[in-house]
């Protein structure tokens, strides 16, 4: 049995990722490895907009968050599938924070989607280009 295989997907594109999920929960099953998904929120850290939302907001929102990712693998994946797989909702930006997560659980694996850029991925690189370039273990990017 390998080290586990992080899916890093994002929630707020419903259904965009099913084809990372499926290709993550297959390669996991390939190796016998353990299913971790990872979805990120914005954090708004110490800038003028934090002091608008009280801790609460980000409770809600991490909760919230959780929900949408369970609703998604079961979508996805199914539900036997589900009761499986570790979700991981983190806070940050979301390649630091895919980053932070892979590190933390030693993973072999990171999967992720490319999605289609835009101009302004173009000037600052897309996370699944940085993913790439700065983790520390084998990255499969699905198209």
């Amino acid at each position: 049995m390998s080290r586990s295989v992080l899916c890093a997907v994002d929630i707020s594109n419903k259904g965009k990722d099913d084809a990372v999920l499926k290709e993550a929960k297959r390669l996991a099953d390939m190796d016998g490895a353990q299913l971790d998904v990872v979805t990120v929120i914005p954090d708004y850290g110490k800038s003028v907009v934090a002091t608008f939302f009280d801790q609460s907001h980000h409770d809600q929102a991490v909760a919230e968050a959780k929900t949408a990712l369970k609703e998604q693998i079961i979508a996805s994946l199914g539900a036997d599938a589900d009761a499986s797989v570790r979700h991981v909702v983190a806070t940050g930006s979301a390649y630091e924070e895919i980053l932070h997560v892979a590190a933390e659980t030693n993973c072999g694996l990171i999967v992720i989607g490319a999605h289609k850029p835009d101009f302004s991925d173009y000037l600052l690189g897309p996370n699944a280009a940085r993913v790439v370039r700065h983790s520390k273990c084998s990255v499969h990017v699905v198209r």
